[in-house]
């Protein structure tokens, strides 16, 4: 049997490991908190004390960690797992961080004789749980086959978006897009509303019309029109506000770093720190149309 170490539990990674467990890996589980340990042995994983004792007898290890300087001292540090892994063992990191430090710890990996790829997920909590998470993996084409049986076991869309970094610019790419469309989707239900025009009569028009997005069909920030849309249950998270300013950031790093004109990107940013001033980052990022609309 195939024997995974997942490292980081959170409501992500915990989800995750889950899955993996159920489609019948050897799991063993590492994080540092003591609850998120806990689910997951109750999902069927094993906890492990230590990352150097998740990893040694490891066949793959997965990892969702919360940013790039988590990543590289998971991965790089001297208790880390490039340290104790398993010769052959194959590195898959799904975390989103920078482009820089993805292909650093992917160097550094390769460079111990380690398959690494940088494999982060779009789809949020719900796809974690149900398994249909989207998949934007950067690496070696031979390392991407070998991922295929873990990674279809967590997600329905798979795809190779080429060398290492290329799946976190893929990530933040598409994150930023989904910020702007958002943004623009909340300025146009809130317009059409102080035009005379109800939230409902605007989406049925709307949603079969040019102005048509994922961000308005199936996440719908006006409350009514999608039922399962966050902004029906007071915009509680399902991907919160304070993560897509994270990848906003992220976004504008890299933009800056390749010389790439991202004026909607940045707007898209300056609004999501709003939030995070108004101390309302916690709101699901569809929860900018409050701050649109005044309500902040």
């Amino acid at each position: 049997m195939t024997e995974i170490a997942f490292i980081g539990l959170g409501n992500m990674g915990g989800p995750m490991a889950a899955n993996l467990a159920r489609g019948g890996f050897a799991v063993g589980a590492f994080d540092l908190s003591t609850e998120a340990a806990t689910r997951a042995v109750a999902a069927g994983c094993v906890r492990k004390a230590t990352v150097a004792d998740a990893v040694i007898t490891a066949d793959v290890v997965v990892s969702m960690l919360p940013a790039g300087k988590h990543v590289r001292t998971v991965y790089t540090g001297s208790d880390g797992v490039i340290a104790h892994a398993k010769p052959g063992a194959l590195f898959i990191d799904s975390s989103t961080i920078d482009v820089q430090s993805a292909r650093e710890v992917a160097g550094a990996a390769k460079a111990k004789g380690f398959a690494m790829l940088d494999a982060p997920v779009s789809g949020g909590v719900g796809g974690a749980t149900a398994g249909t998470l989207t998949f934007m993996v950067g690496g070696e084409a031979e390392a991407f086959e070998r991922a295929q049986p873990v990674l279809q076991k967590m997600g329905k869309n798979i795809f190779h978006a080429g060398a290492a970094g290329n799946g976190q610019a893929a990530k933040i790419a598409n994150n930023m897009l989904l910020g702007v469309t958002m943004i623009a989707t909340c300025e146009a239900f809130n317009l059409a509303e102080r035009l005379g025009l109800d939230a409902q009569t605007f989406f049925n028009i709307a949603s079969t019309a040019s102005g048509q997005s994922w961000s308005m069909t199936s996440y719908c920030p006006a409350p009514g029109p999608v039922p399962s849309a966050p902004s029906n249950r007071n915009y509680r998270p399902g991907f919160a506000a304070a993560m897509m300013l994270k990848d906003l950031r992220l976004a504008q790093e890299a933009a800056h770093a390749a010389k790439a004109a991202t004026p909607l990107g940045a707007q898209a940013e300056a609004l999501y720190a709003l939030m995070e001033a108004a101390g309302r980052d916690d709101l699901d990022f569809s929860g900018v149309m409050k701050l649109i609309r005044g309500d902040l």
